[in-house]
């Protein structure tokens, strides 16, 4: 069974994180398990393709350091998994929505006369309009001196005026970065903040704004990125709103291993209001493209099989009944499993007694498992991400009854593959049933949490028991299921990690 975590917002992320960052892989005794969690950089993929971004959370200003260099990214959790931009490539809107007023108040004259027109993205998210924010929560402690950066608006090219602020809990405005009063404006960023503010324009139209990071390294120093530009368009990207375009991410550009989860994200350019999708797909014995029944949201999920290599998939975008975008094809590409691959089989354990056997077993669709984004905890100290182990089957033919026990451990940890490690402690689960028979009396095992989350409890770094089936209870058929969840220390290394659960029966 393979499950995916995918950090997608670390503010909520979550912040959010994006098929990237920590990806933590478990193989199972009986099942695979593969965990793969987009927590810190370098987290998201990298994308290439430009895109104009309008509704939905945004890293707009994220903070890399990478290789001995300072680098300002865009962390686009628009699409799920989330994806890391090049400034460059992104086109930030404001869309004509975000038009207010002024409001008749003291504290906010700074952003003009009372009544006066503003275009301005708030600080707190509104799901029709762009929700940008700063992040540093890719950056280590302990790599720069008092563990901050500088972010800096060192220069604002545009028809109008650009602020940023944001407001206390009285709702008194405190102004980050504001142009008409000259600038370099400065600010100084603690490492691990992810922060959100208003971002009011004075006029509509396009703007270059520059910011940049810098930043004295602990050990002596300093390191900058030099100004970089974000195109900002305030209203309608061209008269009549442009043409739209649609397209396909997430695909891999090489091959999926069978059982491997794949999720397509349908992006439009601009981004607009329209929700409606239709996915289609074409195997390669078919002539036509048909739909995917029930698919008609903006992601599609499956998993990857040698009897889909060579399919084509696209996207179409619809206002009503009407068609109003098609994506191009996108391809996919399954290598044939390796050989001795048990992935097209169920591993089980088994344990015979005088009549009968006891046999633990998980079936093999359910070897993938989809985990939502990892997010911050509310504490902000831990990335911790939440999901369904799925189906484990226990089924006693033993004619004693002399009852069972099942449990799971990861006894090894985490680890990637240049050595990085976690405890498997920090991995936790609420066990439940699913079903089980009528003679049958089968009863959950303790909630086991991460380690470090609940005082004297240790996860699944030791063994634990999933499920019980006391004395004369247990003959029959049971299904056994988990609520996982993955909580580890924000400092936790970024990379690749695989482990074992191993589920046993006795």
């Amino acid at each position: 069974m393979r499950v995916v975590f995918v950090n997608a917002l670390l503010s909520r992320k979550e912040d959010p994180v994006q098929r990237s960052g920590l990806r933590v892989t478990t193989a199972i005794t009986g099942l695979t398990l593969a965990a793969v969690t987009a927590l810190f950089a370098p987290s998201p993929a990298l994308a290439a393709d430009a895109v104009v971004l309008a509704k939905g959370h945004t890293d707009a200003v994220d903070v890399h350091y990478e290789d001995g260099a300072l680098k300002l990214k865009v962390k686009d959790d628009t699409v799920s998994p989330a994806v890391v931009r090049d400034p460059a490539d992104v086109t930030f809107q404001v869309l004509p929505a975000a038009e207010t007023t002024v409001p008749d108040l003291p504290a906010f004259a700074f952003l003009g006369a009372p009544g006066s027109k503003v275009w301005m993205l708030p600080q707190v998210q509104d799901s029709g309009l762009l929700w940008p924010g700063w992040n540093t929560t890719t950056l280590k402690s302990g790599v720069f001196a008092g563990d901050k950066v500088s972010l800096s608006l060192v220069g604002v090219d545009g028809p109008g005026d650009v602020t940023l602020f944001d407001t206390n809990s009285l709702g008194t405005p405190s102004i980050k970065f504001r142009s008409n009063d000259g600038l370099p404006d400065r600010l100084a960023v603690p490492v691990h903040t992810h922060a959100h503010a208003g971002w009011v324009f004075s006029k509509e139209g396009t703007y270059t704004l520059k910011f940049q990071a810098d930043a004295s390294l602990a050990g002596g120093g300093t390191v900058s990125t030099g100004p970089v530009d974000y195109r900002f368009v305030v209203g309608d990207l061209q008269p009549g709103g442009g043409d739209l375009s649609l397209s396909i991410t997430g695909m891999a550009d090489g091959e999926y291993q069978p059982g491997d989860a794949v999720t397509l994200q349908a992006v439009q350019s601009p981004q607009g209001a329209l929700t409606k999708y239709q996915w289609f797909s074409k195997k390669p014995a078919e002539d036509d493209f048909t739909p995917i029944e029930g698919e008609t949201g903006a992601s599609y999920s499956f998993t990857a099989t040698r009897a889909l290599n060579g399919s084509q998939y696209v996207v179409k975008l619809h206002d009503g009944a009407k068609v109003v975008a098609t994506s191009p094809e996108s391809w996919l590409w399954v290598a044939f499993p390796p050989e001795g691959s048990s992935t097209a089989k169920t591993v089980t354990a088994t344990i015979n007694a005088a009549d009968g056997a006891l046999v633990i077993s998980v079936d093999p669709e359910h070897r993938t498992v989809i985990l939502p984004a990892a997010a911050l905890s509310p504490a902000g100290d831990r990335w911790e991400s939440s999901g369904a182990l799925q189906p484990v089957t226990v089924t006693d033919t033993r004619a004693a009854k002399p009852g069972w026990t099942a449990s799971g451990q990861v006894a090894d940890g985490f680890r990637t593959e240049d050595g990085k490690t976690f405890a498997g402690g920090y991995l936790g689960w609420t066990p439940s049933i699913t079903s089980q028979g009528t003679q049958q009396g089968v009863v959950a095992g303790p909630v086991s949490s991460p380690y470090g989350t609940v005082q004297a409890q240790t996860g699944l770094g030791g063994s634990t028991v999933l499920a019980t089936a006391p004395n004369g209870r247990g003959l029959g058929t049971a299904q056994l299921d988990a609520a996982l969840k993955l909580s580890v220390p924000t400092d936790t290394a970024a990379g690749t990690y695989t482990g074992t659960l191993t589920l046993t029966a006795i």
